[in-house]
């Protein structure tokens, strides 16, 4: 059974969760956190360059994106209330 399962109300036999110590749970913490990094797959280098040109092409994307709709608004701020010269 693994450390969520036995802390987990279904896990305890009397039906009723366990109270544990401050430093239990810590240590609990600590423990699932490391089961959990063991879990981790690093990536192949052929993996990671594939990633990180998705990701650029992403970011230029978005970049486009929001440069022709700041734009677009910006011309229409204009045209609906001037250039904001000196009219008197």
């Amino acid at each position: 059974m693994t450390e969520t399962a036995a802390s987990s109300s279904k896990g305890h036999p009397s039906g009723k969760p366990r109270k544990r110590g401050f430093f239990a749970g810590i240590a609990l913490f600590l423990r699932q956190v490391i089961a959990e990094l063991k879990k981790v797959v690093t990536p192949t280098r052929k993996e990671l360059l594939r990633f990180t040109i998705v990701v650029m092409a992403f970011v230029v994307v978005m970049m486009i994106i929001v440069s022709l709709l700041d734009f677009i608004f910006g011309t229409g701020a204009l045209w609906i209330f001037g250039s904001g010269g000196g009219e008197s």
